[in-house]
């Protein structure tokens, strides 16, 4: 039966992760997520429903349209694994983690929160920029669910959320006035606050450190490698989104102990 219920959840998320590739193509342009349907940006056919199975539709055009034979980019199916992967991993979030919601709640609204944060990835990924209506909803949803523990944690990720917000945009200034320019985008700022109403002040601050020391480490190795110069920028946004992630599924309190136990504390 568990079995099951993980192969449904796949195929959902990888459902999910087709659709969320629509988005992050066409919000950018300001194009309709919904209309017109499916098709080729090469010669504008519309794709057949058989087609647009998910991964199995590209395997099966062996990653070429059916009508003009324009190859179709790979990033399309490994979008919708991905999405397949992370709606799995939301079924194995730890008892106690999820922002301290019900147990009850956690699978279901961890898949609500990686549908927000994949596509905000991407979009940031490919444009350096994180859609404030995105993250504006998604501060409203988490605090939403939040509400399903009480008012007392929906009081704290409100809280949460309103620093990380506040936090982000004046280390931001401060960079700029320092240095000459933002240390971070407005979008990440948003992107924390969406985080803060998702995991509460203990939750979004671990998330925070694992951002700063992931986006710290692949920048630092990217530069070496001579992949970014000195002062080029580069998306922070997926960073954030991967320590929101991984503190959701465990909670925090674990992230803090392997920490202190690293530094020998």
């Amino acid at each position: 039966m568990e079995g099951l219920i993980l192969v449904w959840t796949g195929l959902l998320g990888a459902c999910v992760g087709s659709f969320t590739n629509v988005v992050a193509w066409r919000l950018p342009r300001q194009e309709s997520v919904v209309f017109p349907g499916s098709h080729c940006p090469k010669c504008g056919h519309a794709i057949r429903w058989y087609d647009n199975l998910p991964l199995l539709g590209w395997l099966l055009l062996k990653g070429r349209c059916r009508d003009c034979d324009a190859a179709i980019s790979w990033r399309y199916p490994a979008v919708e694994a991905l999405s397949a992967g992370l709606w799995i991993s939301a079924l194995l979030v730890w008892p106690g983690a999820g922002g301290g919601l019900p147990d009850l709640w956690l699978p279901w609204a961890g898949l609500l929160l990686i549908a927000l944060l994949l596509p905000l990835v991407l979009i940031d990924l490919d444009h350096l920029w994180l859609p404030e209506p995105l993250c504006r909803w998604g501060v409203v949803l988490g605090l939403l669910v939040s509400t399903a523990a009480g008012i007392p944690l929906l009081a704290s990720h409100l809280i949460a959320a309103v620093l990380a917000l506040l936090l982000l945009e004046g280390l931001s200034a401060l960079a700029e006035r320092l240095l000459g320019q933002p240390a971070l985008g407005l979008g990440d700022a948003k992107l924390a606050a969406l985080g803060g109403a998702w995991l509460g002040p203990g939750g979004i601050a671990a998330a925070m450190a694992l951002a700063v020391v992931s986006g710290a480490l692949l920048g630092s190795i990217a530069r070496l490698s001579g992949r970014l110069g000195p002062r080029e920028p580069f998306p922070f946004g997926p960073f954030i989104a991967l320590g929101i992630w991984l503190v959701w599924l465990t909670g925090p309190q674990w992230w803090w102990s392997t920490w202190l136990m690293l530094l020998g504390a």
